[in-house]
């Protein structure tokens, strides 16, 4: 075990330690115990109930995230490759960037009915200025001898934009990916609560109304676990693999 997984571990056993003292001297239906929490979270994967709303909370994540990436990074580069086109469209990017998440999330179920295609909707506008701000600030900074390099040796715009453009913008976009994967889901719980008849956001909304406290740290506890194991599995890896031309 290395020493950053070891201060981990180590971390994560004292919140729990710190949690159970807590919850001696609170009351129980306000603050359970890690174990009423475990057998919570035990009861809800025996019956089915906690696989199927993580995944389909999970299945929301992953096309937001897909959506507002790409569509972020690509209005990113545009603008920060042509300064008019910035200057012209600045002011709508931060005036998208300061709009609440719940008046977009009201906004789209209005204007398109409780439907998935209006949670989807939401979420994504919501990440794409924040997406396409970071890599911006990367396309401003490419070095021009590299580009110089492909006009040379005529690599064309689709080469260039694999081979130089994206190499150079990878810690941008990671950097925009990790904000985007830890906001994303967020509000994705959110949608949920407002406007769809599953998922953990739903869950949540319906065992706060039942007052299950157990069932609510439950599913949260079960999600943030999701992320991680995304973060260590999938992130970190392709990040290394991405970043080996570096060295």
């Amino acid at each position: 075990m290395t020493s950053g997984l070891r201060r981990q571990s180590i971390a994560i056993a004292a919140l729990i330690a710190l949690w159970q003292l807590a919850a001696i001297f609170v009351d129980t239906r306000k603050l359970p115990s890690p174990r009423t929490v475990m057998l919570a979270l035990g009861q809800a994967m025996a019956d089915g109930a906690l696989p199927y709303h993580v995944g389909v909370t999970l299945g929301r994540v992953a096309i937001s995230f897909i959506l507002s990436m790409l569509v972020g990074i690509g209005i990113g580069i545009l603008l920060g490759r042509r300064p008019r086109l910035d200057q012209l469209f600045n002011g709508c990017l931060g005036l998208l960037l300061n709009v609440p998440v719940l008046v977009l999330i009201v906004l789209c179920y209005v204007w398109l009915g409780l439907t998935e295609t209006a949670a989807i909707l939401a979420v994504t506008l919501n990440k794409i200025p924040l997406v396409a701000v970071t890599v911006r600030e990367g396309a401003r900074a490419l070095n021009p001898e590299y580009l110089e390099m492909a006009e040379v040796f005529r690599f064309g715009r689709t080469k260039t934009l694999r081979h130089v453009i994206l190499p150079e913008l990878a810690p941008y976009i990671f950097a925009a990916a990790r904000s985007g994967l830890a906001l994303i889901w967020k509000i994705v719980l959110v949608v949920e609560a407002f406007g769809r008849s599953n998922g953990v956001g739903f869950q949540i909304n319906t065992d706060f109304h039942n007052f299950d406290v157990p069932d609510i740290l439950a599913y949260t506890i079960a999600f943030i676990t999701i992320i991680q194991l995304i973060e260590f599995a999938v992130m970190r890896p392709i990040e290394r693999r991405v970043n080996q031309w570096r060295r």
